[in-house]
């Protein structure tokens, strides 16, 4: 049954990789996010298939709670069809006050995530060679580390030193080389580096 998932991962990893510039190295992880200061005050984004709690103080009867829909949106109480997908919990929580001020007087609502999943935008992908290939949901100061930890490590059939990382940076998709063999079977851990939201991993068959 393997002989057709080398050549899935092959022709995902030649559609992402087509336009992509190439470079060679990345910085090695730190105590925080190295590369970007928006992630240094990284907050989470509400994305469909999140459960949100919405409580509207003195207000037992629209308080809530609801699944984010697959288009993003959510039904309450009195206001339907609200778009809640890209926002913070405090950002929402701020529109629906003023959803509500037409119904309310002066609402209080506060908006908390259960069931975690977000926007694709801030998933960390993973595909190839992974014991389980899948998006990952971004959390602060992750690293290459964590994130194969979250994926059960590698597969015996991996190329861990000939993963390719793609990341968009000032609009333009780059491919970092990555040496997971050397991290995580060597334990080499100057070959951690940190991640950030949007990241693909893609890790081949190797060769025998």
């Amino acid at each position: 049954m393997r002989c057709s998932k080398p050549l899935v991962a092959i022709t995902i990893a030649t559609a992402l990789l087509s336009g992509c510039t190439n470079t060679s190295t990345l910085p090695e992880a730190t105590t925080r996010a190295s590369l970007t200061t928006d992630v240094n005050n990284y907050q989470y984004l509400i994305g469909p298939g999140d459960r949100l709690n919405i409580f509207v103080w003195r207000n037992p009867e629209l308080s809530t709670q609801v699944v984010v829909r697959p288009d993003g949106k959510v039904t309450t109480s009195l206001v339907e069809d609200l778009d809640v997908a890209g926002r913070t919990p405090t950002m929402l929580a701020r529109e629906i006050e003023d959803a509500l001020s037409t119904y309310v007087n002066s609402p209080r609502v506060t908006v908390s995530v259960n069931n975690f999943s977000g926007p694709l935008s801030e998933q960390v992908r993973v595909i190839g060679e992974a014991s389980q290939p899948r998006a990952v949901n971004y959390s602060e100061h992750m690293t290459l580390l964590d994130l194969m930890i979250s994926v059960g490590g590698l597969t015996n059939f991996a190329d861990g030193n000939g993963a390719k990382l793609i990341r968009v940076v000032n609009g333009k998709k780059r491919v970092f080389e990555l040496n997971i063999d050397d991290l995580i079977r060597d334990g080499d851990i100057t070959e951690n580096v940190d991640m950030l939201p949007g990241d693909i991993v893609i890790i081949p068959e190797a060769w025998f």
